[in-house]
């Protein structure tokens, strides 16, 4: 068996910010690797949920920092929000 890539392996993770008035979620922290842990383990410590979408993060990661998400993105986190909504008991 071949080793993986250490690319292939290096974790990844966006974080988003929706706020009421916002027309869609903007991108507040993105990284790979030890940035990426590093978000993980702030939004833990935070409270926030963490999901787990390694095609949904690969996406957000070509968003830049502090920009909007683009329509293209809408319905899947459009679900993933009102999923998690579900979670925490609110309507």
């Amino acid at each position: 068996m071949a080793p993986k890539s250490r690319q292939m392996d290096e974790k990844m993770a966006a974080a988003l910010s929706y706020k009421q008035g916002f027309y869609a979620p903007v991108v507040v922290a993105k990284g790979k690797g030890i940035m990426a842990e590093a978000i993980i383990a702030c939004a833990k410590e935070a409270g926030v949920y963490v999901h787990e979408s390694p095609e949904l993060v690969t996406l957000l990661m070509q968003v830049n920092i502090d920009e909007h998400i683009p329509p293209e993105l809408y319905r899947a986190v459009a679900e993933l929000l009102v999923w998690l909504y579900k979670i925490e008991g609110r309507s």
